[in-house]
């Protein structure tokens, strides 16, 4: 599954769709195989913020057991910042943002995605990590600001 995430993600970067993601490690979480996964995304219209993910990924043994085979729970954890000098690219600064990456959770329902906003009044990019459904909306919600001024 997560070799086919991956695989989506990169063609959807290269139509000018939503960043992927890079893997920069899992941590081991019990006996089953189950994972937290930490991924970093470079922002691809504002160069210089990279946004790390971490998230949960199902093992075998427990996909077994519970016998839903092709879903991954939709909580994340999201952390922002910069880590070079800022530009910002053509961004969409309408009040809906628009998506930095997606990545599919479930085979055809359920997406977790990250959105950018700016807030142009305190000159702050938002970035918000949420599940997407198509029948059940989600309260599952991570939030990281990255502030554009620079310190005098």
């Amino acid at each position: 599954m997560k070799r086919l995430n991956r695989a989506l993600a990169a063609a959807f970067c290269l139509l000018g769709m939503p960043a992927a993601a890079e893997e920069i490690g899992q941590i081991g979480v019990d006996w089953v195989g189950n994972d937290i996964v930490i991924e970093a995304i470079s922002d691809p219209k504002v160069q210089g913020v990279t946004c790390h993910i971490a998230y949960f990924e199902r093992g075998l043994i427990d996909r077994l057991s519970k016998g839903n085979w092709f879903e991954d729970p939709s909580n994340a954890s999201l952390a922002c910042r910069q880590t070079g000098p800022i530009t910002l690219g053509d961004i969409d600064r309408s009040d809906d943002g628009e998506d930095v990456f997606r990545e599919s959770r479930s085979i055809i329902l359920k997406s977790l995605r990250v959105k950018r906003l700016f807030d142009e009044t305190n000159q702050t990019l938002i970035y918000v990590a949420h599940a997407a459904e198509l029948t059940d909306g989600s309260a599952k919600v991570s939030i990281s600001t990255v502030p554009l001024y620079q310190p005098d």
